[in-house]
């Protein structure tokens, strides 16, 4: 049983200190900053005994003090086009989780989809003075980039390949996932395309590649639907209605995410068309509902839990200087699910 003369919490009038916690816990104060910072380095029991005292007496490290020592803020800052963008959900979590096992707090920045305000953005991130960065969408402005690597600040850009990257990378081609949504499709039969596609950079690469695939093996493109981004289940709706009222003889359409492709099995659905035998349809991205819709949807998976995961390893790595810039490189591939709609 724990044993102290020192007063609880709210009758003190002076915070409690890291040595209140150590003199409560009989050990030393390297112990306690080693519980809190690096708790692998102490035993369970020992780990356990320092817990019970932080929980005692109140104890809250001064992580402002601890950065001024360490040169390091314990933060890190992950930038997402759009909270409402469900695709990334797995990867912030294991992110999350893995970073706070090395006591790093995650914060979220929704950037939105504009070139133009990128300059500003990294200017205030950069001002949180960050350990690091996760980008899951990559930056289109030069002087944005620029502004990052001139910082020297580890960053690691997720869910895509980079010819160029700023520093670590984790992701997948989405050139060769279009071609491959795309030839999922022509190997079921299906010939005459309409394709309803978010208009982002990253959705464009497997929209070029997924219509170079169909033409190349002589289907017809019969039409392309654009939406803004963040999608809705209401724009895959729409984007059917659309290219039903110009082309009434389509068998399939591909989305560029599975938002888009349960609004257009929706509008399919409620004008009496049987899926798949008259209208083949395909997502991307194999959010949580694909499997569970009728009939469930057909899909692209990439594997956002790993992403995060090797997105995390990869961070640490460079803020402790383990590793170069441009030195980590990983990529995680992606695999088509088929299901019930193609």
């Amino acid at each position: 049983m724990l044993e102290s003369s020192l007063k609880p919490p709210a009758l003190r009038s002076a915070p409690v200190t890291l040595d209140d916690v150590a003199r409560l816990a009989q050990v030393s104060a390297i112990t306690v900053s080693r519980v809190i910072n690096r708790p692998g380095m102490v035993s369970e029991r020992t780990a356990k005994r320092v817990r019970k005292a932080i929980d005692k007496i109140g104890y809250v490290p001064n992580l402002a003090a601890g950065s001024l020592v360490s040169q390091r803020s314990r933060l890190v800052i992950v930038v997402m086009p759009s909270i409402a963008n469900h695709v990334f959900v797995e990867t912030i979590r294991h992110l999350s989780q893995a970073l706070a096992k090395e006591r790093y707090q995650l914060m979220l920045c929704q950037s939105g989809y504009s070139e133009q305000s990128e300059i500003e953005l990294v200017d205030t991130l950069l001002s949180r003075r960050p350990d690091g960065l996760v980008l899951t969408t990559a930056l289109s402005n030069e002087s944005a980039r620029q502004r990052l690597i001139n910082r020297d600040l580890p960053v690691v850009e997720a869910w895509e390949l980079k010819d160029q990257p700023i520093d670590a990378v984790v992701g997948f081609s989405h050139a060769a996932a279009g071609a491959a949504m795309a030839a999922h499709m022509l190997a079921k039969g299906y010939r005459r395309f309409g394709l309803v596609w978010s208009n982002d950079a990253r959705a464009a690469s497997r929209l070029h590649a997924c219509r170079a695939t169909l033409l190349a093996a002589g289907a017809t493109v019969l039409e392309t639907v654009l939406v803004e981004v963040p999608v809705s289940v209401g724009y895959g709706r729409s984007g059917l209605t659309q290219i039903l009222d110009h082309h009434s003889d389509i068998d399939a359409v591909i989305c560029s995410i599975d938002l888009l492709a349960q609004g257009v099995l929706a509008e399919a659905q409620a004008r009496g068309l049987r899926v798949p035998e008259q209208l083949g349809v395909m997502g991307f991205g194999d959010l949580d509902f694909a499997a569970h819709i009728q009939p469930p949807l057909t899909t692209v998976r990439a594997d956002g839990a790993r992403i995060g995961q090797l997105a995390a390893q990869f961070l640490l790595q460079r803020i402790e200087g383990r590793v170069g810039r441009g030195e980590l490189v990983e990529d995680v591939g992606f695999e088509i699910v088929e299901r019930g709609t193609a």
